[in-house]
């Protein structure tokens, strides 16, 4: 039971999404919800509340907050994670997604082949930043803190 069931993005304070972005968070939350591993990590004594978990993702204060609630709707934790150590990485990843997008219009299949490798090796580093700042707070696979790292893009490029 150490997974998330649903997912609720709060961008209600952020401009309309782009047709590529809105695009990048269907897929992110299809695939997240369609196989994913999220677990809270253990506190001390405390019992941490399992699964499966509803998520709750916003941006307040710059920070990226998850709010977890178990599927009875029961709060699970919150916590706040500084955008900071990921502003760099965020901003290759837009970079890359722009030139991919308008490769995929006008350029040969090696050129887009190469800019999807790049683009995907931003995306696994942004990924590995995530799984570490998670660290003491969550447990997630690979697959999972890439595409939670797809959310975290599209809401920090609206905010």
């Amino acid at each position: 039971m150490t997974y998330i069931v649903h997912i609720e993005i709060d961008d209600s304070a952020l401009p309309p999404a782009t047709p590529e972005i809105e695009q990048e968070r269907k897929v992110a939350m299809f695939d997240i919800l369609e196989n994913n591993t999220f677990r809270l990590a253990e506190r001390g004594e405390v019992d941490m509340p399992h699964g499966p978990y509803r998520l709750g993702l916003s941006i307040k204060d710059k920070r990226l907050v998850f709010d977890i609630e178990t599927n009875e709707s029961q709060k699970a934790a919150e916590f706040h994670l500084s955008l900071t150590p990921f502003r760099q990485v965020v901003k290759d990843y837009w970079a890359i997604c722009e030139s991919y997008y308008d490769a995929v219009k006008n350029m040969p299949p090696s050129q887009i082949e190469t800019i999807d490798m790049a683009r995907r090796g931003i995306h696994n580093e942004g990924a590995r930043i995530l799984e570490e700042r998670l660290g003491g707070k969550a447990e997630v696979d690979t697959d999972t803190a890439r595409r939670l790292f797809t959310l975290m893009c599209v809401l920090h490029f609206g905010g």
